[in-house]
């Protein structure tokens, strides 16, 4: 079938609309109608070729959600009809890492991710030419219809609005994951979130979920900062004014106990690590660019700071998205705020230039305006 899509020919050019083939799902795939699609940075860094070589032409896009077309051979857990959201990360269930619990770090989803295919390692995409086009970290929803793996399709409750339940798929599960599961939040302990985008602001709310007494959220711009105090954040500091990591230590009265850095540059992991106190931990969340080398000073380990990453929020995206819509449902979580604009399919690469500017949180494009039921709110 032919379906418009947003394309990357190549790295550092502009993302172009147009008309691409999609063959129809093989067995264990899902055809989906996208509804919406948030603009994330890892979009970015795949758009600028920041994340490794080889990786284009491809149609972008991996945050998104939609109603089901149309299901291959052994599909059984959703059919025609049924609302989806999107995870990029299909685990397969048997390898090492799914065994041992760790589902977002499956191996086989991992490679298949790099390579811009499905889990068989084939695409289902390709331009009017026969060109083969990969598929945006196994998902390429910047489009009308998307093929995914079964896994990559999690069923969601038809009384949650396509155009937030798009935002659950990426932003909201990295975020508060990363709080939850990689960093573990306990109730009254003290937190610091630098870089207040689309992904911050969740881990924002993942922090007030959780119960931190003192949120502290970093940023150079006032906007994103007023967002974050709303979202949850106790105290905003804005980073282009003075010492950041002295200001933190100050109202932390020592540093605090967990640092979420969600820029992905070697300065704020940097900042990160220098806002803990003795025994704390920084988590980075931020997606670096291939080559970014982080530097700290190895005398501080004898203070017990620690550092680590968090991919995809640690999570197992189909047994945790039920607790997040639950919390959306009784008005614990709420989606939308974050949102700072919407567009169409012909606005991703307007989205792409806001993000690269620092601007906005996020951009929903509403690629079936009526089916992910948008209305417009102010902001």
């Amino acid at each position: 079938m032919r379906i418009r899509a947003a394309v990357l020919h190549e790295p550092a050019t502009p993302v172009v609309v147009e008309e691409v083939e999609l063959a129809p799902p093989r067995d264990s795939e899902v055809l989906v109608r996208v509804a919406a699609a948030g603009v994330c940075h890892s979009d970015v860094r795949l758009a600028d070729g920041e994340l490794g070589a080889g990786r284009w032409p491809i149609v972008l896009g991996h945050e998104g959600a939609g109603v089901v077309e149309a299901v291959g051979e052994g599909v059984t857990h959703v059919r025609p009809g049924d609302h989806v959201v999107f995870s990029f990360v299909p685990a397969c269930g048997a390898c090492r890492t799914c065994r041992a619990g760790r589902p977002n770090l499956c191996e086989p989803a991992g490679e298949r991710g790099v390579a811009g295919t499905l889990m068989d390692g084939t695409s289902r995409l390709s331009l009017p030419d026969g060109t083969v086009l990969q598929h945006g970290l196994m998902t390429a929803c910047f489009a009308e219809l998307a093929v995914v793996d079964a896994a990559a399709a999690v069923p969601l409750p038809r009384e949650l609005p396509l155009w937030q339940a798009a935002l659950l798929g990426c932003g909201v599960v990295t975020g508060i994951g990363a709080v939850r599961n990689t960093a573990r939040v306990r109730i009254g302990e003290t937190v610091c979130v630098i870089g207040c985008g689309g992904v911050g602001l969740q881990v924002i709310a993942g922090a007030r979920l959780a119960g931190a007494a003192l949120i502290v959220a970093v940023d150079r711009d006032p906007a994103k900062l007023e967002l974050a105090l709303r979202r949850g954040a106790t105290h905003a500091i804005d980073v282009s004014t003075g010492d950041a990591a002295a200001a933190v230590r100050k109202l932390s009265e020592g540093g605090v106990d967990h640092a979420f850095e969600v820029v992905g540059r070697a300065e704020t992991i940097r900042l990160a690590w220098d806002v803990l106190r003795p025994g704390a931990t920084a988590v980075v969340v931020g997606l670096a660019p291939k080559g970014v080398e982080v530097s700290l000073p190895a005398i501080e380990f004898l203070s017990e700071k620690a550092i680590r990453g968090s991919y995809y929020g640690s999570a197992n995206v189909v047994a945790e998205l039920p607790q997040l819509v639950a919390f959306v449902a009784d008005g614990r979580l709420e989606l939308g705020e974050v949102v700072s604009h919407v567009a169409g399919l012909d606005g991703v690469e307007a989205a792409l230039e806001r993000l690269r500017r620092g601007e906005g949180a996020r951009t929903i494009i509403t690629v079936d305006p009526a089916l992910a039921g948008y209305q417009s709110v102010a902001r």
